[in-house]
């Protein structure tokens, strides 16, 4: 489904080393700073470096689903000129995912409320750097309150509904050539491997913070323990108009997917002199009827 043209692709795997973490029966906290680009100022968790296999997913794209494994490309031009202009993306953007993920999923109403911009670059003003951690951002107790949290007067009926928690990811320069995102195929994924931490935002002076982000002052994510059978894949050279969606919750407990952990990754066939990645990600949510 991507503008990536198959016809000159070779599909393979790479292998690659994935930060897991060690589940010890004590709940990790890992804490963060807007004052230093997004990352790890420390994480009370103890890393567990697993080399995995990851798939080339564009072989299979056609195919895969939200629901089944928990992502799927989309191709959608956006309108929008400068992806550095919060103003720009919110007003422009927003409307444009939601739309998108509106079909995606079969959903009755969508709501983007926050955004990302990431980038390899040092020094990229208003980005965050990759996070290179086996993760899935939202847990059974966070998905539920993100909603009470954005919705208060609509909380109490919303969650009585079905409602997912999805991502949207895509590049603002193209293609991706350094640092990837992997995805892991969520039917892989078990409830032991699924790991609850803090996730503790420190300071609240703006910088890489969005305001959803800085009202929720501890979050819970997941960190995952290794497991052998966990499928990843990644979608090789993304462009501009390819959108990797991928569900982070889903209250359905059906037998659909309810978790996609991702991370980015370090691409072993990446030439030394590969540009920077630089990548927005949205976060929506789905209801649905």
């Amino acid at each position: 489904m991507g503008t990536h043209s198959e016809a000159d692709h070779t599909f393979q795997s790479v292998w690659a080393d994935l930060r897991y973490i060690v589940d010890t029966g004590v709940k990790p906290t890992t804490y963060v700073s807007s004052r230093n680009a997004g990352r790890s100022t420390r994480r009370e968790v103890k890393v567990d470096i697993q080399r995995m296999e990851i798939r080339d997913a564009r072989s299979i794209a056609e195919q895969t689903s939200l629901d089944r494994e928990g992502f799927e490309l989309r191709v959608q031009s956006s309108a929008v000129t400068d992806f550095r202009d919060d103003e720009e993306v919110e007003r422009v953007h927003y409307p444009e995912i939601e739309h998108l993920i509106l079909h995606a999923a079969g959903a009755a109403r969508v709501c983007v409320f926050d955004h990302i911009r990431r980038s390899s670059r040092d020094g990229s003003a208003g980005a965050r750097v990759p996070v290179f951690a086996v993760h899935n951002d939202y847990t059974s107790r966070s998905g539920p309150q993100r909603v009470r949290d954005l919705f208060p007067g609509e909380a109490a009926e919303l969650l009585q509904r079905r409602f997912s928690l999805i991502n949207a990811w895509h590049p603002i320069q193209e293609p991706v050539e350094a640092f990837p995102l992997a995805v892991c195929d969520g039917r892989t994924i078990r409830p032991k491997d699924l790991v609850a931490t803090n996730l503790v935002y420190e300071g609240d002076d703006g910088g890489a913070f969005s305001r959803a982000q800085r009202s929720d002052r501890v979050g819970e994510v997941f960190n995952l323990a290794h497991n052998p059978e966990h499928g990843w894949f990644y979608f090789p050279r993304m462009e501009c108009a390819e959108t990797l969606l991928f569900k982070c919750f889903d209250s359905a407990i059906d037998g659909r997917v309810r978790f996609t952990a991702h991370t980015a990754f370090d691409d072993p066939s990446t030439a030394a002199d590969a540009a920077p990645r630089e990548s927005i990600e949205l976060r929506a949510l789905a209801f649905f009827e």
